[in-house]
């Protein structure tokens, strides 16, 4: 038989999720909403309020740098997942950037639909990674733009309203790949990291690529019987989250397999590792499984932001940490951050090997 491969670069056309509550206000998850599954039998609402916290301002101040870096180092290994703060980026820009992603979120659905997703991709307003028609949905409506290189932009579905919605979101993006860049060479610096890998590993997310998927996460009526996003690893290098209000819904898996709620903390920008860092550590940072839960009484808006190394940077583990160390690599170097991708996206059907795990030797 041959094998099934799901093409996870496209998706396929549902109904908004927004618009089913708006206009059918249900008391029960719809059928094909309803995850009474082990995805969210586990459903656990605390908070780890020492979340780890990493000062940006102290790793780039020469005398609470060494502390800072150990500090980021342990957040890196142990959960692969810090509240990022004293962050740089501007105030106004982040209110600019949440205001225009929740007016967007509150325009008409015929009005959010100019900028629907096109067949073959999944680029636009719609929903991700839905790839057969009864597949079980998330509770969750998006839209997912490309914003650097500028070439890679796909201006027809930027959205004209609101009418500063372009202009927030290019400066946001531009913003969100400088931080990347800082945030890549310090992970890099807390590795052991240094002189040309680890300017190469900074430059490489400088001149990478950011895509951004702003999402709504609908008041539910019955929040332990759905999931706002399925649970799952990053691909990228880093990922920044930054939320729009003060609804919590991100849980994070920590290492003895619970789920713990990351509190919303005002100022804040969550950072992610993804598997490409966890490639790049040789295992030695995580990229956690991560997942969105929802509310019954409130809607939850939330912009993420994936930064990718540039095609100059092998993905693989870092040549100085394997010979600092002495271990043997355990994960295969690829060409590029775009093959990585294709090698996710071109997964079969089927498979139940974590794709991290079908990347070690």
């Amino acid at each position: 038989m041959q094998e099934k491969r799901v093409n996870l670069n496209c998706t396929l056309p549902v109904p908004s999720v927004q618009e089913l509550v708006r206009q059918q206000r249900p008391d029960a998850v719809p059928p094909r909403y309803l995850r009474d599954d082990t995805v969210v039998a586990d459903h656990h609402r605390e908070s780890l309020q020492d979340l780890p916290r990493i000062d940006l301002g102290k790793l780039m101040d020469l005398a609470s740098r060494c502390t800072e870096l150990r500090n980021l180092h342990s957040a890196c290994r142990e959960w692969g997942l810090f509240l990022l703060v004293n962050h740089g980026v501007s105030d106004e820009g982040m209110r600019m950037m949440k205001e225009n992603v929740r007016g967007f979120f509150e325009l008409p659905h015929h009005e959010k639909q100019k900028s629907a997703q096109r067949p073959g991709s999944l680029e636009g307003y719609g929903q991700a990674f839905v790839t057969f028609h009864d597949q079980k949905l998330d509770w969750n409506d998006m839209i997912f733009l490309k914003c650097h290189p500028p070439h890679a932009r796909k201006l027809d579905l930027w959205p004209r309203n609101p009418p500063e919605f372009r202009v927030a979101l290019e400066k946001y993006g531009e913003d969100m790949r400088k931080l990347a860049e800082a945030v890549a060479k310090y992970i890099g610096m807390a590795l052991g990291i240094h002189e040309e890998e680890l300017d190469l590993l900074a430059k490489s997310f400088g001149e990478g690529s950011c895509e951004v998927r702003m999402n709504y996460y609908p008041a539910c009526p019955e929040p332990e019987r759905a999931v706002g996003l399925s649970p799952h690893a990053d691909t990228t290098g880093i990922t920044l989250l930054t939320e729009c209000g003060n609804i919590a819904g991100l849980q994070v898996l920590r290492k003895d397999n619970c789920w713990v709620t990351v509190p919303p903390v005002p100022g804040s920008i969550v950072v992610n590792l993804g598997q490409i860092m966890e490639v790049y550590s040789n295992g030695a940072y995580r990229a956690p499984d991560h997942r969105a839960v929802v509310n019954k009484e409130k809607e939850r808006v939330s912009i993420a932001t994936f930064c990718y190394p540039s095609p100059s940077l092998p993905v693989g583990p870092s040549p100085q940490l394997l010979a600092a160390t002495g271990l043997p690599p355990i994960f295969q170097t690829l060409s590029n951050s775009e093959e990585f991708l294709q090698r996710f996206l071109s997964r079969k059907l089927d498979d139940a090997v974590p794709f991290i795990d079908s990347l070690k030797l």
